[in-house]
């Protein structure tokens, strides 16, 4: 495949791959991106409402300190 390499040990096993990415680099940051996603797979989460309260209270409070 055009912009793919393979890095093969001594037995011809893939072990790694080079990847163009002037040809290939919009799909690299989809795998990139699904990498990350799996590495957090199991954190805990909030809320968005949470999150969103969280956020505007702190934006409330830089308010009141800046001015």
């Amino acid at each position: 495949m055009k912009g793919i390499q393979f890095l093969v040990d001594e037995h011809g096993n893939a072990k790694s791959v080079l990847i163009d990415l002037e040809e290939w680099g919009e799909l690299w940051e989809d795998i990139y991106d699904g990498m990350i996603i799996e590495t957090r797979r199991g954190e805990p989460t909030i809320p968005w409402e949470v999150l969103k309260a969280e956020m505007e209270a702190e934006i409330e409070r830089q308010r009141s300190t800046d001015g």
